[in-house]
């Protein structure tokens, strides 16, 4: 008297663990975001807080004459 055959449970018990699992790894993805993303707020802040910490392209920049600069600024090619 049963309807319901065997392979039709496996089937949707295979997509309820297919759901399953996807939320959980949804749910572990946007975890881990949030995490990157509030690593990087605090590594700027600490960054404009300390002013040792500096990139190669500022140490760069501060290295090049100030025409350079204002060339740049306005759009023309360096020389």
């Amino acid at each position: 008297m049963s309807s319901i055959d065997t392979p039709a449970v496996w089937t949707v018990l295979k997509w309820v663990l297919v759901a399953l699992a996807a939320g959980f790894v949804g749910q572990f993805g946007r975890s881990l975001a949030l995490r990157i993303i509030e690593r990087r707020r605090r590594n700027a802040v600490h960054k404009q807080v300390d002013p040792s910490m500096t990139s190669a392209d500022d140490e760069e920049r501060s290295k090049r004459p100030k025409v350079v600069e204002k060339m740049e600024k306005k759009g023309q090619d360096k020389i």
